[in-house]
């Protein structure tokens, strides 16, 4: 099976599986009412909606001023075959997160179903289905422990794109096309749509209007696939979550076997250095 990642991050700092391109072609968006006209001269600049691109750093100032919070998100994303076929797969993930140094991840998978804990010095990997777990030690924050484990081990933590909107990591200088869709009711929620794309990969995102500008939704494609697999995630927030320290360690159960992470940093960079990385 062709497992389809996307190779570029996403402005907003995501690197994860992409999704078919849904959005309206630049002719219907002119005769939308509800889209903004964006002029195709071949000058990014005449391409970039202002207005789209200060909703997402006042987006990310906004999720820079939350401590702690709860995520609730039903994802679903595509698989390619080696023939083209697309398989659908989905799960609902939960999170819990305490700046700077407390994370918890609970992925509710039938097939491969995790738990992630970070307590600020460890991080842990548990597979309850079979029963195997790894632990690493792990940096003082959120972001260098998702960058660490993304250099060093190649695991995406769920939710990167919370962690990294509003940082320098963010990059929205790689988007070439910003559009301001227009309003649209996510679960009865008033928001504004946006579409943004960049070198390799075109998305979307839905941010809540008012005083709480959160990401509702979040759609993203990879152009570089010529099957352009689709990866979505739909928010449900709590800014007040319930927890104790006791959420993020890991307390191994008695017959659980522990492993050890497969460290891909030297693999990968030997790939880069021969030209072949991604």
């Amino acid at each position: 099976m062709k497992h389809s990642r996307i190779g570029a991050r996403v402005a907003v700092g995501i690197a994860a599986l992409a999704a078919v391109n849904t959005a309206p072609s630049r002719a219907a968006a002119q005769d939308s009412t509800y889209m903004r006209q964006v002029a195709d001269t071949g000058d990014d600049a005449d391409r970039i909606d202002a207005n789209a691109i200060a909703a997402l750093q006042k987006m990310g100032a906004y999720l820079r001023t939350l401590k702690a919070f709860g995520v609730h998100a039903t994802v679903t994303t595509e698989d390619v075959m080696e023939d083209g076929e697309k398989i659908q797969r989905s799960n609902v993930t939960d999170l819990i997160a305490v700046r700077p140094n407390k994370m918890r991840v609970d992925i509710a998978d039938q097939r491969q179903p995790r738990t992630l804990y970070y307590d600020g010095k460890t991080f842990t990997m548990w597979a309850p289905r079979v029963k195997y777990y790894a632990t690493t030690a792990a940096p003082a924050t959120i972001i260098d422990l998702v960058d660490t484990l993304d250099a060093k081990f190649d695991i995406e933590v769920p939710f990167v794109d919370l962690f990294r909107w509003g940082t320098p990591e963010s990059d929205v200088a790689d988007i070439t096309d910003a559009t301001d869709i227009g309003p649209v009711a996510i679960n009865g929620v008033t928001c504004e749509q946006y579409a943004f794309r960049q070198k390799g990969l075109d998305w979307q995102v839905w941010i809540q209007n008012g005083e709480f500008p959160l990401p509702l939704k979040l759609v993203l494609t990879t152009t570089t696939d010529e099957a352009r697999p689709q990866h979505s995630s739909l928010y449900t927030w709590n800014l007040a979550p319930s927890y104790n320290d006791k959420a993020f360690v890991f307390d191994p159960p008695a017959d659980a076997k522990k492993i050890t992470f497969a460290e891909v940093a030297a693999a990968r960079a030997a790939e880069k250095k021969s030209g072949g990385y991604k």
